[in-house]
């Protein structure tokens, strides 16, 4: 990128650079194998816990200083299983689960090739960052499991900071650790409501908005400056940014020089 251009690139983790939803969908299949083979339970069951077990992680509501995220989440299970099944509380079986579904979701969270392909190449240019938000345990083991570090100056975790996506805090936090300026940074990730409404409150050069199903946002919500189908498409993007810089800075200089005469 140009030295008047963009110096700084931040992705978000989960279903931007990794397909979070898609581990989590194959942890849930293995989950449902286990109560139905192991423990007997019909498939109509199975899916009903797992079901109540994803509304509630949706509805989540989590202070690490009253409990851990294992416990948490483990109590979720325990509760789909109980609200499904009826009778005591089963909190071996829920642990099972809990440890089957987390351990299958970090398997199958993998940078794919050509998305390091494209980090790699965008690092000559310019320095990147990670900046994802959640529990500070599960996010460090989700970016130890696709093992992402190698391709980052930098990695920002929400729930270890006193903000999280969209505060601008944590984006401005991100930009004194790389030793940049807002207006030299783009935002790149696939939620509306934190990463580009984070990367406009913040006040950075750009957001890059990942839409995978091109679908229409409502009306109400934040508008990116640029909308994006694969996380691929980006260098593309960056280049039609620069374009524009160096057309409005030859603007520029055309008129400063007739203004000299």
């Amino acid at each position: 990128m140009g030295a008047h251009g963009v110096k700084a690139v931040f992705f978000d983790l989960d279903n931007t650079l990794v397909d979070t939803a898609a581990a989590g969908r194959r942890a849930i299949e293995e989950v449902i194998n286990a109560l139905q083979s192991k423990h007997h339970y019909g498939e109509g069951e199975a899916r009903v816990i797992c079901d109540k077990v994803q509304a509630k992680l949706l509805k989540e509501c989590h202070d690490p200083a009253k409990m851990c995220i294992t416990d948490l989440r483990i109590s979720h299970w325990e509760e789909a299983i109980q609200e499904t099944i009826g009778g005591e509380a089963n909190r071996n079986l829920a642990a099972e689960c809990y440890f089957l579904w987390k351990t299958t979701r970090l398997q199958h969270l993998t940078l794919a090739e050509d998305t390091r392909g494209m980090l790699t190449e965008l690092r000559k240019g310019v320095r990147l960052l990670l900046l994802t938000n959640g529990d500070k345990q599960t996010q460090r083991e989700k970016i130890e499991a696709c093992a992402c570090q190698p391709y980052f100056d930098a990695i920002v975790v929400g729930g270890e900071q006193k903000e999280e996506k969209p505060a601008p805090s944590i984006f401005h936090y991100c930009c004194d650790l790389l030793g940049v300026q807002p207006a030299e940074c783009v935002m790149v990730g696939d939620s509306l409501d934190t990463d580009i409404q984070g990367g406009l409150n913040a006040g950075l050069k750009a957001t890059v908005w990942l839409n995978k199903a091109m679908t229409t946002p409502v009306d109400t919500s934040p508008v990116p400056h640029y909308i994006i189908s694969s996380v691929l498409d980006l260098p593309a993007v960056l280049q039609k940014m620069e374009h524009k810089i160096n057309a409005k800075l030859g603007t520029d200089h055309m008129a400063s020089s007739n203004e000299a005469h």
